[in-house]
């Protein structure tokens, strides 16, 4: 299964997990975890929408060849499922090519510090 984990953070918080794994290869260990990081609590959610996750959960079940099937399949708006798609795109949540719509997780897991 593959996991990606949601931080919320600065650049110095991205810099200590790229050290903390360059030192795990440089030990022979192999390193499989994936990231991704934003600056604010709110970009994190306003990313992750209630209609953004059902997207998500979509196209983990099934793959789509366009936005507008992906639209129909899901019985929303074209208009603001491109929106939708363009933004988790950008956070690195799914891939869009010529075949297709895809996630790139099976589950996406966040975690906020209240430090």
């Amino acid at each position: 299964m593959s996991e990606v984990k949601l931080h919320v953070g600065d650049i110095d918080d991205m810099g200590k997990r790229f050290i903390a794994a360059w030192k795990q290869i440089e030990n022979g260990q192999q390193v499989e975890e994936r990231h991704l990081s934003f600056f604010s609590l709110g970009a994190m959610m306003a990313t992750l929408s209630q209609k953004r996750l059902e997207i998500l959960k979509h196209l983990h079940r099934q793959q789509e060849i366009s936005i507008a099937a992906l639209a129909r399949a899901i019985n929303r708006d074209y208009k603001r499922v491109y929106t939708d798609v363009e933004a988790l795109v950008a956070a690195g949540l799914i891939e869009r090519d010529a075949q297709g719509i895809r996630t790139l997780y099976d589950s996406v897991q966040a975690t906020v510090s209240l430090e």
